[in-house]
């Protein structure tokens, strides 16, 4: 029964007086109620209660926003100009593709850590606090162990842009197009 409520989609209707209603809970929820839905990784969708529309991406983003308000945010101002920069650009989709494989990634080396360190505490997964201590004594190993991805990460990206400026460059030498130089084949 558990596990047919964790795959069930939750259903949030978003009213035009900017409120959040919950129809599994028959309840107003606020933007924090919908920030602990996604920490406790239920599955949820957000529509406009009048045209149907889905705003669970606009809901989320609202809430990256607190988040970066508050406290210590994720994101540089220089980071945020860089995502802002491919958006109509020819290379949106895969940079798209690019910082969600690597947000898995970290995710996946996260669960691992977790995973190896279920023995070390009585068989208990790692809290917030324990995530904390651990990285306040791993944390230049882990540094450097992320410093390491990110180079192999840009290699790599680097190398693919470099096979498709190439293949780029072989397809548009073997059909005559006007103005380009068909010497240099």
């Amino acid at each position: 029964m558990t596990s047919a409520k964790k795959t069930t989609e939750r259903l949030i209707k978003k009213y035009p007086n900017r409120r959040l209603y919950d129809t599994q809970t028959s309840s107003y929820i606020t933007l924090t109620d919908v920030k602990q839905l996604v920490l406790d990784n239920e599955v949820f969708r957000v529509i406009d209660a009048k045209t149907d529309e889905d705003l669970t991406r606009s809901i989320l983003l609202q809430i990256i926003l607190e988040e970066e308000s508050n406290g210590s945010p994720m994101f540089s101002s220089g980071a945020l100009a860089q995502i802002i920069r491919y958006y109509g650009h020819a290379m949106q989709g895969m940079m798209g593709n690019y910082l969600e494989k690597n947000i898995q990634a970290f995710i996946d080396i996260q669960n691992k850590l977790t995973e190896n360190s279920k023995g070390m505490y009585e068989g208990k997964p790692f809290s917030p606090e324990m995530w904390t201590q651990f990285m306040n004594v791993q944390g230049p190993m882990m540094q450097g162990m992320m410093s390491n991805y990110i180079d192999q990460s840009k290699s790599l990206f680097v190398q693919m842009q470099e096979q498709m400026q190439s293949q780029t460059k072989n397809i548009f030498t073997t059909f005559p197009f006007p103005g380009t130089d068909q010497s240099t084949k």
